[in-house]
């Protein structure tokens, strides 16, 4: 049910992408936003973590750099049951934290230095074990191909924009509405890929939430670590691109009051007690 849920989430970000393609070009827009729909989809099966890993500017660490990091992620991955991952850690005191790849055996699980930072062990390991819950349900292929095609619409909503401030778009009104339709496009379409997002990530975090929590052998460290970065994220949220917001632990523009209009994630006090109301 769940995978036949997120085809048809996933199948709406890809129809409300050709519905923008065919409102610009007519049947030819349309065809090649489908083309270019499943271009994004191939290419983001294959480099997702390299698209991801890139924009925030993430660097592997070995071994030998984070010695205590790998220590903990190879113990949680042996209790798992999975590959072990490739660690990246990304640039920054905002603290957070994802994984991404197209199976187990492709994954990378990447957290922010303000991560290591902030949390103690037990807590470092909640959250870890929440991400390799991830790569266990086969959440990140989901959740990378998500990002891309929300990021392809959220640019041609803002090429829409564009198109509005210079008066492109004088077209006959019955065939597509002129101006007025290009404003409605560039409103409504990262909305709308939002709320595709939104329904696609939001059962899954309680699910990574309680998978975590079995791995780690308690849910008491990772509901600590939300208490701690629900608040540091309202402080010191993270600069990311709204369409890969979902990817991470906690939802990295929690610190803007317009986008919790649109949260990807479920409210961080409903997780934490649900994770307190589970038998250690």
């Amino acid at each position: 049910m769940n995978r036949l849920r997120t085809g048809l989430l996933l199948g709406a970000l890809t129809g409300l992408l050709m519905f923008i393609g065919g409102y610009f070009g007519g049947n030819n827009g349309m065809v090649i936003a489908f083309v270019f729909a499943a271009i994004m989809n191939l290419g983001s099966y294959w480099f997702s973590d390299k698209i991801v890993l890139a924009m925030y500017k993430a660097r592997e660490a070995t071994e030998r750099e984070a010695p205590d990091l790998h220590r903990i992620v190879r113990n949680l991955v042996q209790r798992a049951g999975i590959p072990m991952p490739r660690v990246f850690i990304m640039p920054g005191e905002a603290p957070n934290a994802f994984a991404t790849g197209r199976n187990e055996r492709h994954a990378v699980i990447a957290v922010t230095e303000g991560i290591l930072n902030l949390l103690d062990q037990n807590e470092l390991e909640g959250v870890l074990a929440h991400e390799l819950t991830h790569i266990k349900n086969r959440d990140i292929l989901i959740g990378s191909i998500a990002a891309t095609l929300a990021g392809a619409i959220m640019l041609l909503a803002n090429m829409a924009r564009w198109a509005a401030i210079f008066g492109v778009g004088n077209r006959d009104d019955r065939e597509g509405g002129g101006l007025l339709g290009i404003v409605a496009t560039a409103v409504l379409a990262p909305i709308a890929a939002m709320l595709i997002q939104m329904a696609i990530s939001r059962s899954r975090e309680y699910l990574a939430d309680e998978g975590g929590a079995k791995i780690a052998g308690t849910p008491y460290g990772l509901a600590g670590a939300l208490e701690k970065l629900g608040r540091a994220s309202k402080m010191r949220p993270l600069a990311v691109s709204p369409s890969t917001a979902h990817l991470f632990i906690v939802n990295p523009l929690s610190g803007r009051s317009l986008m919790n209009l649109f949260s990807t994630h479920p409210p961080i006090e409903k997780r934490i007690a649900r994770l307190k109301a589970m038998r250690p």
